[in-house]
């Protein structure tokens, strides 16, 4: 063979071919590109001048696992319309004499260029757009910009390493089946399996069956903690549901309507309708693939821009004061009056020498305990309460046993109770007997339901329902408790003080948090397991993980769209190529033009909105256990999450309506002979 052979066929190959490799190319430098400012990100040199690195760092970890990932399937998927287009041309070499060994060399070096120009221009651009994405993390964590431009060396060889396993892997797929096809079968190709598809019920059945009970788990979970146990099994469900119904369903639903006389028979549905049904058992993959990527577009960036939106009242959610001590006392001695006083003033003291006053100070005791509630009974018995099942998890309640004059102190009340009575409490779920009792106890008489009272709860806490019940004899009532023991031997109810207060100097709290921690420290209020939390302090943790899951819900949101994107035009272009012989012969039997574009445009709508409004059903039945799931980070505005689900579903609708624009066009211009 003459020296360069190879190299030139494999460069005429694709330049010859450039309608399908030019989009493969693209989308390789961006996901190289991609890959890199996720690397970089990620890295040690970035991520020390960050707020909340640590949280920050494993976000952006994460979301480089998950591109490998993505990448990998992604990257194998648009290649196979490569190589499907390809094996024809494949066919013909072999037969005009060059061997398998010739063919593997070729696509050697059209694997080299693809690869070479994918790891030049998406190391540059990705080192280009590193900077901009640098500064976007910053200002959605609201950390320091600098101006500085960094490469990172170590980050481009990671990158070239993980992308040239994956390309050669593509490179060995596709020389498997170049090897393993006889010159006959790579020429017929473009024919292969095109007989018509029998429409099979019970797989569509199934299909609609898993879809269905998906969906009732969404929207019938009650309990945040319990939907985050049935999340990921519902995902799973509504893909493999999507799958079968896209497959089997739409090849079922052409035939239905074939059967259709007054609809089959008519210019603009006979050609179409016939089309489809030939593809659909075929296509309906690549139109489920894009009604899943549609979904978790949809669902990452409105769940995480909610996230965003809503960090602040979040925030507060969580930490109540700008100051929130809290003590987890060992025994009633410590929990006196006495004790706590003595605390009480050493913050004063703290709060004076930075020139500072306190403000809505919040000053409470209590007893807490993980409890079931059954018929009026609080039951503290470890039996079931730690044993992890998500129907009886559901029952767990978090009860809160406060003397009542803490309860006046706070709420500028003036409530008297008689011996035998309380004062309830309850938030996330709703009590509804007349009485309530500790155990096997005597009932204590619920007097009234009070409408509202302070709670701070963290994570999965601040889902937990919780009961407060506030009552006048408060040793006397918990005494008989503190005995109680789980299986572990540690104390099942728990003596804790709540004190917290603001003040107005930000910068002032932050100083005061360092001098209280000291003075605790001196003065042994550390026996009393005093554990102290500063908003300001622990605002950058937090605008770290909103922030963070913002971006990253950016980032994968833009890739998954490029990736739907890419899908609908292959599909398009390769259906277009495949449609251009029956539209020739439609042709020349007398289709005008204009009957060629109304039968284009029924079958394009058809099938093009059909993934988008599907995903959009989707996104319906997965609001309740998103919001369940948006509970468990402190965010607790529905109002909020409707507008913004609502508002990225019409962006992205107008976004997708335009991608069927520019495909659809394309398509006409294949199987009407217009463009070549």
């Amino acid at each position: 063979m003459k020296k360069g052979l190879y190299r030139r066929l494999a460069w005429t190959g694709i330049r010859k071919n450039k309608r399908l490799y030019v989009p493969y190319i693209l989308t390789c430098i961006g996901m190289v590109m991609m890959f890199y400012i996720f690397a970089f990100l990620s890295s040690d040199r970035v991520m020390e001048t960050m707020p909340g690195k640590a949280m920050l760092g494993s976000i952006m970890n994460m979301g480089c696992i998950v591109l490998i990932i993505f990448a990998a399937i992604f990257l194998f998927y648009t290649n196979s319309f490569l190589t499907r287009g390809r094996k024809k041309e494949f066919g013909l070499y072999n037969i005009l004499g060059m061997g398998k060994k010739n063919l593997a060399k070729v696509l050697l070096w059209e694997n080299l260029i693809v690869a070479g120009l994918a790891f030049t221009i998406g190391i540059v651009m990705g080192i280009l757009f590193s900077k901009l994405a640098e500064l976007g993390i910053i200002n959605l964590t609201q950390g320091e910009i600098t101006f500085s431009l960094q490469i990172d060396v170590s980050c481009i060889f990671f990158t070239l390493r993980v992308f040239a396993v994956i390309f050669f892997l593509i490179f060995l797929n596709v020389l498997r089946q170049i090897q393993l096809s006889k010159p006959i079968e790579l020429l017929r190709s473009e024919h292969a399996g095109e007989k018509p598809p029998k429409a099979n019920w019970v797989l569509a059945f199934l299909g609609a069956v898993i879809l269905g009970t998906a969906y009732y788990i969404a929207v019938s979970i009650q309990d945040p903690v319990v939907a985050l146990v049935w999340f990921f099994i519902a995902v799973i469900m509504v893909i493999l549901g999507t799958y079968l119904l896209f497959i089997s369903g739409s090849v079922a639903i052409c035939r239905l309507l074939q059967k259709r006389k007054r609809y089959y028979y008519q210019s603009n549905h006979f050609v179409s309708l016939s089309s489809m049904i030939y593809r659909m058992k075929r296509n309906g993959a690549g139109l489920a693939s894009i009604c899943i990527l549609c979904t978790m577009v949809l669902v990452m960036i409105s769940s995480s821009m909610c996230l965003y939106i809503g960090k602040e009242d979040s925030l507060k959610a969580q930490y109540l004061r700008g100051m929130n001590l809290s003590a987890q006392i060992p025994d009633m001695t410590m929990m006196r009056a006495e004790r706590l006083e003595n605390v009480r003033h050493m913050v004063q003291e703290a709060v004076e020498e930075k020139k500072q006053s306190m403000e809505n100070v919040l000053d409470y005791r209590c007893a807490l305990m993980d409890a079931r509630i059954e018929d009026g009974k609080i039951l503290t018995d470890d039996v079931g309460l730690y044993e992890f099942e998500a129907d009886s998890y559901a029952n767990v309640w978090q009860v809160f046993v406060v003397p009542l004059e803490d309860y006046n102190e706070v709420m500028h009340q003036n409530e008297t109770l008689e011996q035998g009575e309380v004062l309830l409490y309850t938030s996330r779920r709703d009590y509804t007997e007349d009485t309530v009792a500790f155990g096997a106890s005597a009932p204590l008489k619920v007097k009234k339901t009070v409408p509202e009272f302070v709670e701070a709860a963290y994570g999965v806490e601040q889902v937990i329902p919780s009961m407060y019940v506030f009552v006048p004899d408060f040793e006397q009532q918990i005494a008989p408790m503190l005995s109680l023991a789980d299986f572990a031997g540690d104390q099942m109810v728990r003596l804790k003080w709540y004190y917290g207060f603001d003040v107005q100097d930000q910068k002032a709290q932050m100083e005061l948090g360092e001098l209280l921690l000291k003075k605790l420290e001196e003065n042994g209020a550390f026996e009393m397991h005093i554990s102290l939390e500063n908003r300001a302090e622990e605002q950058d943790d937090f605008y770290a993980l909103y922030g963070g899951l913002f971006f990253l819900g950016i980032l994968l949101g833009t890739v998954f769209i490029c990736a739907a994107v890419l899908i609908i035009y292959y599909k398009q272009i390769s259906e277009g190529y495949e449609d251009q012989a029956r539209f020739g012969i439609m042709q020349k039997v007398g289709m005008t033009k204009k009957e060629i574009r109304k039968s284009i445009n029924s079958q394009v709508l058809t099938v093009f909105f059909l993934p988008l409004i599907a995903a959009g059903v989707h996104l319906m039945f997965a609001f309740p256990i998103i919001f369940k799931l948006l509970m468990l980070f402190s965010l607790m505005n529905k109002v909020l999450l409707i507008g913004v689900t609502a508002g990225s579903f019409v962006v992205f609708g107008l976004f997708y309506g335009v991608v069927y624009h520019i495909t659809s066009k394309a398509y006409y211009g294949i199987v009407s002979g217009a463009k070549e």
